[in-house]
């Protein structure tokens, strides 16, 4: 390990502490339990969940079969919260009590009993969670929960119920607040935030807190959302999970008749963009530093409320991503540094990847990280030859904790050591757009930088690309280190076939399109791959690999191109001649 990376880790470990610290002196963990959130007694508004409800799983849940995170327990007549969880993610499904939304949308007086029966069964023994149940964002998701389903829980039910409730959730809140001592900077942080924010607004007496809630969440979320919309982090996903909060957030102001907090309007305004900046053709978000299946249910409710409708920009300086829209091809490529290392447990070895779309049928992709059971698949979803850029001597251009103790200890895996210097140069050329991109995250472990240009033609008929290792600026180049690999993952759906001269592949399009790739002066192979972000889970796949050495061959020529006897090339020649379409 270098002196800069235990520098690093020791800033981050440091800084954990003095935090916790700084937050006790201030507050006091007692003075926190006690004071917040004060009397209370009673709940003034619900806020809306705009999570999609099923109603056919509340029979499901009612016959005491609880299915999350891809398993499936049933109770056989025993108490839900006293089973052994098949997973963490299945335990912070059902700890963060989402499901009662189920039970909410098929709105039944069997269902609303059903509901009331399993708060009861939990407000008898809250200590049954585990570790899992007591996560600062499991926590968060509890509250919002319980504040958001409380005419499902509180529609039919007594006084002495309602005052169960109450103290229950009350318990609840104060718990989240002891959390803020302690939470992960980053989404965890901000939707305890949120979460604070929700109940100083829904429940009465709490006319201090809702200005100190309202100040600490501006705050956080001025430093999470970046000036072009981007989350800190560098992940898509967490826009999702944040918008599909502050969006009935910024309804629970309006209907205390409070005037929401100009940090979270700005907020919502800049992150409605960077979502739609991030969408391929189909609907599904592109696979960056984390990002997993596209929630396509969840995405569709937060595309309604955007008003704007707009094109995406095309770079987002702030957050390092680019977007080049062509005709109907898009490529999206990461062209920026990883996010600072606080925030960075999720962050990918992905710097220069892209994505590659036609339409709507998707092409080129990384392999993403996936939805449940992550931790089985992500040391070597972060690592760069999951992505679709260069690997240089199958190492990552980031280095990741993976000590066990440190993990534990950070609460994480964070990036150590990665590029520090990326150039990033778009412009309009005659033809089409070029982007020339590289960076320096090899330069310490092997003394080479990685440049990469791309060329798209103003029609998209044809994506050309230039991958080069080169040795830095006073950098050792080692022979023995000086194998470099190009990988572009290639979506499921698609169908690869190498040309018989080993320098090509012909791709078909589920919409029956034809695309070739060609690296006219290198041998081209396919091998196996996995694309992980499947909404039905991991799904075997196939990836073009280019072989070199850079000492021998330190540039790679490649380019995808579509045939003209595709159907989308036929119609547009047909068009252009003023011809009539013909059905395909």
């Amino acid at each position: 390990m270098s002196s800069a990376q235990r520098k690093r880790i020791s800033s981050l470990i440091v800084g954990r502490f003095a935090r916790n610290m700084a937050a006790r002196v201030s507050g006091g963990s007692a003075a926190l339990t006690r004071l917040w959130p004060g009397r209370t007694d009673r709940l003034i508004i619900a806020p809306h969940d705009l999570r999609t409800a099923d109603a056919t799983r509340a029979a499901e849940i009612y016959a005491g079969r609880f299915v999350f995170a891809g398993k499936i327990v049933t109770c056989h007549g025993r108490s839900i919260f006293d089973l052994e969880p098949p997973s963490d993610d299945w335990e912070a499904a059902l700890f963060g009590f989402g499901w009662l939304r189920h039970l909410r949308a098929a709105d039944t007086a069997i269902t609303r009993a059903n509901a009331r029966s399993l708060v009861d069964d939990w407000l008898s023994n809250m200590g049954r969670n585990r570790t899992v149940g007591r996560r600062p964002d499991v926590l968060a998701r509890r509250v919002i929960s319980l504040l958001s389903q409380a005419p499902l829980v509180l529609g039919d039910t007594d006084g002495k119920f309602y005052r169960r409730y109450l103290r229950g959730l009350t318990r609840e809140i104060r718990a989240l607040r002891y959390a803020l001592l302690d939470v992960p900077d980053g989404v965890p942080r901000l939707q305890v935030m949120i979460a604070l924010c929700y109940a100083a607004l829904c429940l009465a007496n709490q006319a201090r807190n809702i200005r100190g809630a309202t100040k600490r969440l501006s705050e956080e979320l001025q430093s999470q959302v970046l000036p072009d919309g981007g989350h800190v982090s560098r992940n898509p996903g967490a826009l999702i999970e944040l918008l599909i909060d502050l969006l009935p957030l910024r309804q629970t102001f309006a209907a205390r008749n409070i005037a929401p907090p100009p940090a979270l309007l700005n907020a919502i305004d800049r992150m409605m963009p960077m979502l739609r900046f991030f969408r391929h053709g189909d609907g599904s978000i592109a696979l960056f530093n984390g990002m997993s299946g596209t929630p396509s249910d969840l995405l569709a409710t937060l595309l309604a409320y955007d008003d704007s409708h707009g094109t995406p920009m095309p770079s987002m300086p702030h957050s390092g991503y680019q977007r080049i829209d062509a005709g109907s091809t898009l490529v999206i490529v990461d062209a920026g540094l990883p996010p600072p290392p606080n925030v960075s447990q999720d962050a990918h070895a992905g710097c220069l990847s892209f994505e590659l779309s036609s339409g709507q049928c998707r092409i080129v992709t990384n392999c993403g990280m996936p939805g449940t059971n992550r931790e089985s698949w992500r040391a070597f979803a972060r690592s760069t030859v999951a992505h679709s850029t260069v690997a240089c001597h199958d190492t990552s251009s980031c280095q990741f904790i993976e000590r066990s103790a440190m993990k534990r200890l950070l609460q994480g895996a964070p990036i150590v050591s990665g590029p520090t210097l990326i150039d990033n140069r778009r412009e309009a050329v005659a033809g089409g757009v070029l982007l020339t991109m590289s960076h320096d995250g090899y330069r310490g472990k092997l003394g080479v930088l990685h440049q990469r240009v791309i060329m798209v033609k103003h029609d998209g008929s044809r994506v050309d690309g230039e991958d080069t290792v080169s040795p830095a600026q006073g950098g050792r180049h080692r022979a023995a280190q000086a194998d470099y690999a190009v990988r572009f993952h290639l979506h499921p759906s698609i169908k690869a076939t190498r040309l018989v001269d080993a320098h090509g592949v012909m791709l078909v399009l589920p919409n029956r399109e034809v695309w070739t790739f060609e690296a006219l002066d290198d041998k081209v192979d396919l091998e196996d791959s996995v694309f992980l972000a499947g909404n039905e889970g991991p799904r075997r796949t196939t990836q073009i690999v280019i072989r070199q050495n850079s000492i021998e061959a330190p540039n790679i020529r490649w380019s995808f191109i579509r045939s003209n006897a595709s159907p989308q090339a036929t119609n547009a020649r047909r068009n252009a001649r003023r011809e009539p379409e013909l059905p395909l």
